[in-house]
Order: structure tokens, then C-alpha cells, then sequence
């Protein structure tokens, strides 16, 4: 144990370190990883790509009809119209007529292959059918109602570029030009490892709590592209949380829920400080500022607080963009929503607070409002589970009084 330690312990956080500072000097000791892997199109979406891709045909590889209607030739259409309609012969439907002869028409559907002869479609309202006659009330010129061979793509055309991030209509477009698979970055890899004495996966009894948080950070780490191996309890000793770490150095990051603080069984911060090099143990933030930060061997370990709302709040300041950047990813700001607030909210100078709120966007003035939560405290995880977002307080404000237009962050997005 470090001398800084006991210190701690008997007077808590005499200094904090603010958010922003404590998320680079997180972000100065991640390095994106290099792994890479090849994957079917069905399991790209989200991914990362590190080569190009580039067009392995045309799309369409045929020229097709891009109405329902009769394939023709164009010249055989010239000076049609409602009073002077032109007669073709028709020559039966695209699947049973290879050729469009001179004044004849074929039957085709959309998408249907354009007969040998044929370089223009009259749309099927224009035509009027008389047994083996169509009547034209339409003159098309060439190439009308036609997809020409690679009218979306051409075979060769450069799609996407290493970095890119696949989205369900890219992977659509790469079947449609023959990719099967892929090369993306490998997803990166966190040990979750939820600690305290206390912890029951069910039924707890008298002094029990039911493990939430290690789930909850695992469903965060899969949401935000990465891989969690998601760890049973471990329980408040030295040697067991020591033990628990090094197992999970082989990962992209390891974060542990619980054991963060300055009581006799915050532990971590101990066992961090023994093992390698703590970066900031304490930062600047409400609800959740006994957050601490250290590396391992190379490997960052984030230790989140315990209760329920701190843990939450540091993961998506802290193992958020650590995920993305170990990853190859870019960490968005989240999406939000202009509300007018309907009550004061109330933080410390010096402290960013992030308030739980939630929107009515049906007043009987149309206005959107948001309403911060009565239950303020850090373990009442209802209060985050039950929100709408929340409103981030900077460190220069003492509140928000009621009335302001403030922007409500949609921290459950999930890019």
C-alpha cells in the first residue's frame, strides 16, 4: 500500500480531478489494437473495416425494365399519342420472347431482363391490350423506364475505404455486388468484473445485494462494439482481486464494478497501485466521483464505483471512449433533445453533475419539458433505468434554474 493510500481512507478526497482532464490522461494510455478478422456479411454489421472494398460486378449485370409495362423499340413508338395511338404486335411476356422484332412489343415486369432488340419500356398505363395487339398512347425515346448494366454500381467502383463503419444498407449493397465476407478490426476485448462480499446473482438474503452492475456494463460493452466476458463475483480480498485482474490482462480493458472508494473494504485502489500505476483515483463528477483509473502491464483498468447510477455515469465517460479508441471507432456525442426544464436542477460549482430527467413532449403548449427525477441519489437505479436522458451540468455552473431550454442527452444510444 501506497502512503497516498492510507490518507485517503481517513479523509476521503481532498482533491478531484476533473472529467475532462481525467479522460485523457484514460485516453493517453489506450492504444487501438491491430487484430484483425474476416467475417460473413450476416455478422459485419457495426464493424470495422481495414482493407478497401471494391465492386466485384456490375449492379445490375443486365439491362432491365425499370416499370411494369412493354419492352419496345424506341423508334417503333414515335408519334404516339391519346388521339394518333401506335399498334404493335405483341409477342407474349420477357420469358417467353428472347427478341423484340420490329413493331413488337414484350410483356416485362420490373426488374425484368430487357429482350434482345428492345431499348426502351412503355409503361403499362400508356397501353391498352387487343388480343394480339397493344395500342401505344406514349412515345418513349431510347433508354426510358430502362436500368442500364451498372446503373447503381459498376463493376471495379471503389465502395468503402479501411475505417469505414458497416451499417445494415452497406451490407446489403456488398451482396448485391458479390462480397460474401469481409475484413473488420476484431472487436475489442474488457474483462467485467463486479467485486464486493455482498453480491448474490439471486435470492438475496439479509445484508445481500443482487448483482447488477457487472450485467449492466456488459450489455454496455456489447452495445458499444466491443467483446465482455462478463466475470462471477469476487469478493473483498487483496489476493482474490489481485488474482482477478491479471487473469483478465490478455484483454483490450478491464473494468470492475464496486471497490472504488476510501472504505476499509474499498480495496482496488490498493491493489491497482501494487500491481502498476494509478492514473486519477477520485474525479470531479456527480453522481459517481470515487471513480479510479490505473494500467497494468499495458492494459487499462477502469474501476467503477458501486452503487447502481455512479457506475453507469463513469462507464459512459470513462469505458465508453476508451472502447471506442482501443477499437478504431469514433465516440460520438450522443444525440439530443431541446427541453424546457420545469424545475431547478441543482449541482456544485467546481463539479459536473449529470441529472437524470424525464420528457413530456405533450404539454397543452406542444412544448417539450423535462422533468428531473425526485429519487437523486446514486444507488437508486430506477432513476436511470426510468429516464429519458439526462442534462450535463458543467463544472463553471452552480445549477440550472427552472425555465432554461437545456439539451437532454440520449446516453442509451447505442453508436
Amino acid at each position: 500500500m501506497t502512503e497516498e493510500q492510507p490518507d485517503r481512507k481517513r479523509s476521503g478526497f481532498k482533491d478531484k480531478t476533473r472529467v475532462g482532464e481525467a479522460r485523457e490522461r484514460l485516453l493517453d494510455a489506450v492504444t487501438s489494437h491491430d487484430r484483425t478478422e474476416e467475417v460473413r456479411l450476416a455478422a459485419a454489421d457495426d464493424r470495422v473495416l481495414v482493407e478497401e472494398v471494391v465492386a466485384a460486378r456490375n449492379v445490375p449485370h443486365y439491362p432491365r425494365a425499370a416499370m411494369d409495362g412493354y419492352a419496345v423499340r424506341a423508334e417503333d413508338t414515335f408519334g404516339a399519342s391519346d388521339r394518333s395511338p401506335e399498334v404493335l404486335r405483341s409477342t407474349g411476356a420477357a420469358d417467353d420472347a428472347d427478341e423484340v422484332p420490329t413493331k413488337g412489343a414484350v410483356r416485362v415486369h420490373t426488374g425484368s431482363e430487357l429482350p434482345e432488340g428492345a431499348d426502351a419500356v412503355v409503361m403499362i398505363e400508356q397501353v391498352d391490350e387487343f388480343g394480339s395487339e397493344v395500342e401505344i398512347f406514349d412515345a418513349v425515346a431510347e433508354g426510358e423506364n430502362v436500368a442500364p448494366v451498372g446503373e447503381d454500381v459498376e463493376s471495379g467502383q471503389h465502395l468503402y475505404a479501411p475505417g469505414h463503419r458497416l451499417r445494415p444498407s452497406d451490407l446489403g449493397l456488398l451482396k448485391s455486388v458479390g462480397v460474401e465476407s469481409v475484413a473488420v478490426r476484431e472487436r475489442p476485448t474488457v474483462g467485467v468484473i463486479p467485486t464486493g462480499e455482498e453480491l448474490v446473482q439471486s435470492d438475496p438474503g439479509p445484508g445481500e445485494v443482487v448483482e447488477t452492475n457487472g450485467l449492466t456494463v456488459s450489455q454496455y460493452v456489447e452495445r458499444w462494439g466491443g467483446q465482455a466476458i462478463y466475470r462471477d463475483v469476487v469478493t473483498d480480498d487483496p489476493d482474490a482481486l489481485r488474482a482477478a485482474i491479471q487473469r483478465d490482462l490478455t484483454k483490450d480493458v478491464v473494468v470492475t464494478t464496486g471497490g472504488s472508494s476510501v472504505g476499509e473494504r474499498d480495496l482496488l485502489p490498493e491493489v491497482l497501485s501494487d500491481l502498476g500505476e494509478i492514473l486519477f483515483h477520485g474525479v470531479a463528477l456527480k453522481p459517481g466521483h470515487p471513480v479510479a483509473v490505473g494500467v497494468v502491464e499495458e492494459t487499462p483498468i477502469i474501476a467503477l464505483p458501486g452503487y447502481p447510477v455512479a457506475c453507469i455515469v463513469n462507464a459512459v465517460q470513462f469505458l465508453r471512449p476508451a472502447l471506442k479508441a482501443v477499437g478504431g471507432l469514433p465516440c460520438r456525442s450522443f444525440p439530443t433533445t431541446a427541453a424546457r426544464l420545469d424545475r431547478k436542477i441543482r449541482s456544485e460549482p467546481g463539479i459536473r453533475t449529470f441529472a437524470r430527467v424525464q420528457l413530456d413532449e405533450g404539454g397543452e403548449t406542444g412544448e417539450t419539458t423535462a422533468t428531473p427525477t425526485r429519487a437523486s441519489g446514486s444507488g437508486v437505479l430506477s432513476s436511470v433505468a426510468l429516464a429519458d436522458g439526462w442534462v450535463e451540468v458543467p463544472e463553471g455552473r452552480e445549477g440550472i434554474p427552472a425555465g432554461e431550454t437545456v439539451a437532454v442527452q440520449d446516453w442509451e444510444w447505442s453508436a
